[in-house]
């Protein structure tokens, strides 16, 4: 008779693990390696992610008490001073490229945005993650203050992240975009901030066919062209515009368009610059108004995964547990994906979270109410 493994086990079984192990070839990272393969570092700190775990003594402990079910997941070993090292040396973009497998995985099955038109919907920005600059000395943002920053392209069809960059807190949003294109295709829609107002990047983006929606700042010199549609409603101003100054008028040489919008809500007017001609004014401030999404998304990323405290003090061991987590991140997505699980993600972490070692078939588990969980759990393994 068959038996069940373990959620955890079938948790892992969604891993692309022939691309992991290519990875793990490319970047030599299991050379002269015995026991503790990168596997066994991927599950083991996945499993801190999941577990909540606040220390390599604690991730140690915790594995132990559940060492009958090692098997059932391929773990070896685990010891803390292992893993530490681990974490320390070995190239963390093996963990990139699970990510980026995962995320290919996860768009085949999104959902569509809330929008009516069909044009791939993203926004950009970037959120800090503050260090304790004594710890991590590496991690210099400002005199006495430690900092990295995570650039986010967020897909708003699955709310995925669809492009990270990590990089140190100093990095400006427009210089990360600039050294690290993100890959959108013609005719996608991107609401930045107007800390990534940088004319020619803009204009790099028109070039591509891509739509850009962003606030105008107070200080942006142009000339009114003509006006794009009668203003009604919210909709104080709708013109087209052409940027003054030989040094800006060059980096974007081409006509915008410039629509002032008033927000009942907050009670103040928005400015908007957008490169869009086609879509309502009310559209283009319904775009922008979605970015809100993406601060949503990496409140809940800090929230409910570990990615604020930090279980090694080198950068390697930092850039591990942050892609690792945000692995974790994506197999929720899919398992929310390709189940159609009503609940949110937060609520489908927990299930996985006080069910991840019971020998029970995960879409089961998912169509329980919390309570038959719980008696679930008192069930013998």
């Amino acid at each position: 008779m068959h038996k069940v493994g373990t959620i955890f086990s079938e948790l892992l079984k969604l891993c692309p693990r022939y691309k992991f192990e290519k990875a793990v070839e490319e970047y030599q990272s299991d050379r002269y390696v015995k026991n503790f393969t990168t596997w066994n570092q991927y599950i083991t700190m996945l499993y801190a992610q999941i577990k909540h775990k606040d220390s390599l003594r604690d991730i140690e402990t915790g594995l132990h008490a559940r060492v009958s079910s090692w098997y059932h997941f391929g773990l070896r070993s685990v010891h803390r001073s292992t893993l530490a090292d681990a974490n320390t040396k070995r190239d963390y973009r093996v963990f990139v490229k699970m990510f980026e497998e995962l995320l290919a995985r996860c768009r085949a099955h999104t959902p569509e945005h809330r929008f009516h038109f069909k044009n791939e919907l993203y926004t950009i920005d970037a959120t800090t993650i503050d260090l304790c600059l004594t710890v991590f000395p590496w991690a210099r943002f400002r005199k006495a203050k430690g900092a990295i920053k995570m650039h986010c392209l967020y897909d708003h069809s699955g709310a995925l992240p669809s492009f990270l960059v990590v990089s140190d807190g100093k990095k400006h949003e427009v210089r990360a975009v600039k050294e690290n294109p993100f890959p959108l295709s013609p005719d996608s829609i991107i609401s930045i901030d107007k800390a990534y107002i940088d004319y020619k990047w803009l204009y790099s983006l028109d070039e591509q066919r891509i739509w850009f929606v962003t606030r105008a700042k107070i200080n942006t010199d142009y000339a009114v062209t003509g006006q794009h549609t009668v203003p009604r409603g919210n909709v104080l101003s709708d013109e087209r515009i052409a940027l003054k100054g030989p040094l800006t008028k060059k980096r974007y040489p081409k006509e915008l368009r410039r629509i002032r919008f008033y927000d009942e809500e907050n009670k103040k007017v928005l400015t908007f610059l957008t490169n869009n001609f086609r879509f309502s004014p009310n559209t283009i401030a319904a775009i922008y108004k979605s970015r809100w999404q993406i601060e949503l998304f990496f409140k809940w990323i800090k929230k409910n995964l570990k990615i604020k405290s930090f279980l090694g003090t080198s950068k390697n061991a930092v850039m591990t547990q942050i892609w690792i987590a945000m692995t974790y991140y994506l197999l929720l997505a899919y398992i929310k994906f390709q189940t159609k699980y009503r609940h949110t993600l937060l609520q489908l972490s927990r299930v996985i979270r006080e069910m991840l070692f019971e020998r029970k078939n995960l879409i089961d588990i998912l169509t329980l109410r919390p309570e038959r969980l719980v008696s679930l759990r008192g069930e013998p393994l």
